[in-house]
């Protein structure tokens, strides 16, 4: 579904339609999507406080709309973002080794 939101997005904002909440954020510049994702990630929080977990799930849905309309509008995408969580998983299954430590290789 995230694919499928952020190809929504994208559509958008090439193609901006009169009434689409997307294009307005779009054309209103990076600064009011910016406000809108640290918004939603207010709400996040105020809502995992205090709100129930439907709430929860609605507030990170915005929080998720919002981050995708930030990517597109860098011209990222979900996979620049799936590359860096791979990149990140794989670093933790093979952490580099660091040999200045091991005295028992006798390398200083």
């Amino acid at each position: 579904m995230l694919h499928e939101l952020f190809s929504i997005i994208q559509n958008r904002r090439s193609h901006p339609g009169e009434g689409s909440y997307t294009a307005h954020l779009f054309a209103s510049g990076e600064d009011a999507i910016l406000r809108k994702v640290g918004e939603e990630a207010m709400e996040v929080i105020l809502a995992t406080k205090d709100q129930g977990n439907q709430r929860v799930v609605e507030e990170v849905a915005d929080l998720f709309y919002h981050t995708l309309v930030l990517l597109s509008s860098r011209g990222l995408s979900l996979d620049d973002i799936e590359s860096e969580l791979r990149r990140r998983h794989t670093d933790r299954q093979n952490p580099p080794v660091d040999l200045s430590a091991d005295s028992s290789l006798g390398l200083r």
